[in-house]
């Protein structure tokens, strides 16, 4: 019962919306119209002829509503035939729209004004004369194709503007999701677990291996300082993304000892695609926490990336127990994965894949399939 109010509100928007458009709209002509008219009537009087404010106050805004009622269609065929594609070609088209539509509003104001615009029967004694002499008009039809162009000016500009504020929108959302993946990233590092599991590495080593420990304190050190550096950066080249990684593996490494076995294979091609930043971390923690961790053996973990057809595949695979073995562990993944998905889809649309899946021969793998961009 508590919907129908909600989309009462929101069609009462949409059409209070609509309504403060037109409004606007109606006001924007009716100025341009008076304004035009205004200076064509004092333009008249400074040269002494005799002209009558009513007459040409209603010849203009005859025109002027005309166009008002056609501006929604221009503003179809600016989106259509965009000039920022194929500029010689779309000059062209509406060319010869803004002369088709020249002559529809003249000829309809030339009716409207021979009906009811009270015309000077001296010099226009019938329709047809009155006609030519508005309708075929140069100054009326120069005037009409400078509408015609500055209505298409204000078309562009708008999509232009609207489309500038969609992608600082976009931007925003995409920093937002940044920090969250960066915090996520530092909250994993700093959990009580996480720390308690290497400080306690970093403790035993102390008493039989003092460079090693040394190293790991070292790690983690660059691992967080690494993650506040590239605090602002929205894209990576892929293989800074391993740089991050590889800080990370290491104090896993450390703490796994021989139980972890880690593989990195990427070319030269696929390391300078852009990739958004901190992608794969979420991907290799869960194949640690929920594949390597899992085992009583030795684990493995591969991170594999090649292009194929322009596109770069991201692999992360392990030889855990797999999906259908742990039950916490779901192809939709958990709250890593889920914001790991929204971010892909705000940086390339639906033009992507995140899949997780059972291997055949026992673990989880993990795939990302993105277009291959490398521009920065």
């Amino acid at each position: 019962m508590q919907d129908v109010p909600d989309q009462e509100g929101f069609w009462g928007k949409v059409s209070h919306r609509r309504w403060l458009r037109w409004s606007l709209g109606f006001l924007a002509w009716t100025a341009l119209g008076v304004s035009f008219a205004l200076s064509s009537y004092l333009g008249a009087l400074q040269n002494g002829a005799h002209v009558s404010w009513k007459t040409t106050v209603f010849g203009y805004l005859s025109d002027f509503y005309a166009w008002g009622l056609l501006s929604p269609i221009v503003f179809r065929l600016a989106k259509r035939f965009d000039l920022r594609t194929n500029l010689l070609r779309q000059l062209f088209i509406h060319l010869g729209f803004s002369v088709f539509f020249s002559f529809v509003v003249l000829s309809a104001a030339a009716v409207v004004g021979w009906n009811f615009g009270y015309p000077n029967l001296a010099r226009s004694p019938t329709f047809l004369i009155y006609f030519r002499n508005s309708a075929l008009s140069i100054y009326y039809f120069h005037q009409g194709l400078t509408i015609y162009w500055a209505t298409l000016a204000v078309a562009h500009a708008l999509r232009y503007y609207r489309g500038l504020r969609a992608g600082e929108a976009r931007a925003a959302r995409l920093s937002a999701q940044l920090a969250q993946a960066q915090l996520q990233a530092l909250k994993m590092q700093i959990h009580p677990h996480f720390l308690f599991n290497t400080l306690n590495s970093i403790s035993a080593l102390l008493h039989k291996d003092i460079e090693t420990a040394d190293r790991m304190i070292a790690r983690l050190g660059d691992f967080l300082r690494l993650t506040l550096k590239r605090s602002d950066a929205q894209t990576v080249s892929f293989e800074q993304e391993l740089e991050f990684l590889k800080c990370y593996l290491e104090i896993e490494l450390t703490r796994f000892a021989d139980r972890l076995t880690v593989e990195t294979e990427a070319g030269p091609d696929a390391l300078a695609v852009r990739v958004p930043n901190l992608i794969l971390q979420p991907l290799v923690e869960n194949a640690i926490r929920h594949g390597i961790a899992r085992r009583t053996t030795a684990g493995r973990v591969a991170i594999r990336a090649l292009i194929r057809q322009n596109r770069l595949i991201m692999q992360v695979e392990d030889n855990g127990p797999g999906l259908n073995a742990e039950l916490n562990r779901q192809p939709e993944g958990g709250l890593g994965l889920r914001n790991t998905r929204a971010r892909l889809e705000q940086f390339y649309g639906r033009d992507f894949r995140l899949d997780i899946a059972d291997r055949a021969d026992g673990g989880v793998i993990a795939t990302v399939e993105i277009p291959a961009d490398r521009a920065a």
